[in-house]
C-alpha cells in the first residue's frame, strides 16, 4: 500500500511540473474543453436543434467522430499482436503507448454517444439491473456497452499493471496480464464488428447493407491507429529523454501500408457493388460521389479523402517513406482520409435520400463543431497526463526510490547529463544498419 502511495504521489508531482511548452499545451487543451462544455450546456438546455441533424439526418458528426474513434481504439491490438504472440521485443514498450491510446480513444467515442444523446438523463435504460432496463441480448445497442467499455476495463488494467510494475523494478506476473492481453485481441476485433452490426441491422438504410462493413472498419481501423501511433512516438523521442526504437517505427509503417491498401480495395469492392447492380439504392453512393438532383455537400469531401488515402498509400509503397518527412506526410494524409471516408462519408449518405426520396443536406452547426473539439481537446489533454506519467516510468526515471524532488522535466535533462538514464531500450537502428535520415 506504501508503494501504491507512493506511486500517486509521484505519479501527481509528475503531471504538475513541465516547461513553458508543457504548460502551454495543456492549458489551450483546457480552454478548448471549457469552451466544448459550455457549448454542450447549450445543447442541454436547447435540445439537438442546435445541431445540423434532423429527423431526416438523424446522426451527423457526433457518430461519424464515434465511429473513427472506435477503430483507433481496435488499432491498439496491432501492437499486442507482434509482441505477446511473435515474440518481438522491439514493440513491447510501443504496446503501452497503444494501450493508453485506446483508453482516450475510448473515452471520447463514448462521450461522442453521450452527447448524440437527446435525452442523456434517460441513460439508465442502457445499464444493467437493477440500476436500469438492460435489454441484452437483443438490442445490438447492449453489445456495444459491453465490448466499449470491456475494452476500456483490459486497455486501462494492462497498462496501468505493466507501468506499475516498471515503477516497482520488478518482473510482471505473467499470470496476472498475458490472459487479459490474448483477450484484448479478441475484444478489439469485438468492438468494431459489433458497431459494424450497428450499422448493417438497420432494415431501413440500405447503404449499410453490405456484409464487407465490418471487415472496412477494421482495415480503416489498422490504417489510422498506427499512423497516429508513429506520429505519437516521434514527439515523444523529440520532447522527452525516451529513446524510441526505429524499428518499432518501420514496423508501424508496414502495418498502415498494409491495411490501406486492404482498406482501398474494400472501398473499390462496395463501388462496384453498387454501380454494377444498379438498383434504387445506388442513389445513396451517388450523391456520396457525384451529388444528386444538384445537391453535393460531400462530394469534395469525399474526393479530397480518396484522394489522400491513394497519395498516403503511394508515399508508403516507395522507399521515400522510409525517411520522416514522406513517413510523416503519409500517416497525415492516412488519418485526414480514413477520418473523412469513415466518418462523414459512411454515416450521413445513408440518411440522404430519405425512405421517402426526399433530399435534406446535412451541415454541422458551429455549436455542435464546438462540441467536438471539446471532446476531442479532452482526449488529448488525458491521454498527454497519462503520456506524462508513463514514459518516466519507461525510461527508469520514476521508480519506487525516486526521490520527489527529481521529478519534472527538470529531472530528465537531468539524468541525460548525468549519464544515469535508463532508456530501457536500446538506440535501434532504421532499416539495414543505417541511421534515420532524418533525427526528430
Amino acid at each position: 500500500m506504501s508503494n501504491l502511495l507512493r506511486f500517486f504521489r509521484l505519479s501527481a508531482g509528475e503531471v504538475l511540473n513541465g516547461d513553458w511548452r508543457y504548460y502551454a499545451w495543456m492549458s489551450a487543451l483546457a480552454l478548448i474543453t471549457l469552451a466544448g462544455i459550455n457549448a454542450y450546456c447549450v445543447q442541454f438546455v436547447h435540445g439537438l436543434g442546435t445541431t445540423g441533424m434532423s429527423d431526416h439526418v438523424s446522426w451527423g458528426l457526433y457518430i461519424a467522430n464515434f465511429t473513427f474513434l472506435v477503430g483507433m481504439a481496435a488499432a491498439a491490438v496491432m501492437m499486442v499482436i507482434p509482441v505477446y504472440i511473435y515474440h518481438d521485443h522491439h514493440m513491447h514498450d510501443v504496446v503501452v503507448f497503444g494501450e493508453i491510446l485506446a483508453v482516450a480513444t475510448l473515452i471520447m467515442a463514448m462521450l461522442f454517444v453521450t452527447v448524440d444523446l437527446g435525452r442523456p438523463e434517460r441513460v439508465w435504460h442502457m445499464l444493467p439491473p437493477p440500476l436500469g432496463n438492460f435489454n441484452w441480448p437483443s438490442s445490438l445497442l447492449t453489445w456495444d456497452v459491453i465490448v466499449l467499455n470491456g475494452y476500456l476495463f483490459l486497455n486501462a488494467y494492462v497498462a496501468g499493471y505493466l507501468l506499475y510494475m516498471r515503477f516497482l523494478k520488478r518482473e510482471p506476473l505473467k499470470l496476472l496480464y498475458i490472459p487479459f492481453v490474448l483477450l484484448s485481441i479478441v475484444w478489439a476485433v469485438s468492438i468494431h464488428t459489433v458497431t459494424a452490426f450497428l450499422y448493417q441491422g438497420l432494415a431501413g438504410r440500405p447503404f449499410w447493407h453490405s456484409s464487407i462493413i465490418a471487415p472496412r472498419f477494421l482495415a480503416s481501423a489498422f490504417t489510422a491507429g498506427p499512423a497516429f501511433l508513429i506520429l505519437i512516438l516521434q514527439l515523444v523521442r523529440r520532447y522527452t529523454s525516451y529513446n524510441i526504437l526505429d524499428g518499432a517505427v518501420l514496423r508501424l509503417r508496414d502495418v498502415v501500408q498494409v491495411a490501406m491498401a486492404i482498406n482501398i480495395f474494400l472501398f473499390l469492392s462496395e463501388v462496384f457493388k453498387e454501380f454494377y447492380m444498379q438498383t434504387q439504392h445506388v442513389a445513396h453512393i451517388k450523391y456520396l460521389l457525384f451529388g444528386l438532383h444538384g445537391h453535393s455537400a460531400l462530394v469534395p469531401w469525399i474526393w479530397t479523402a480518396l484522394g489522400m488515402n491513394v497519395t498516403a498509400f503511394l508515399l508508403l509503397m516507395l522507399p521515400a517513406s522510409r525517411k520522416l518527412k514522406w513517413l510523416n506526410a503519409a500517416c497525415v494524409l492516412a488519418i485526414i482520409g480514413v477520418w473523412i471516408e469513415k466518418g462523414m462519408g459512411f454515416i450521413i449518405p445513408a440518411f440522404i435520400p430519405n425512405p421517402l426520396g426526399e433530399i435534406v443536406e446535412y451541415l454541422p452547426t458551429y455549436n455542435e463543431i464546438l462540441i467536438c473539439a471539446g471532446i476531442w481537446a479532452l482526449g488529448f489533454f488525458i491521454y498527454t497526463l497519462i503520456l506524462k506519467i508513463a514514459v518516466p516510468i519507461l525510461t527508469g526515471r520514476l521508480q519506487a526510490d525516486t526521490e520527489p524532488h527529481s521529478a519534472g522535466i527538470s529531472g530528465d535533462k537531468a539524468a541525460v547529463q548525468s549519464g544515469n538514464l535508463k532508456t530501457g531500450v536500446s538506440p535501434g537502428r532504421w532499416g539495414r544498419d543505417k541511421a534515420p535520415s532524418e533525427n526528430p
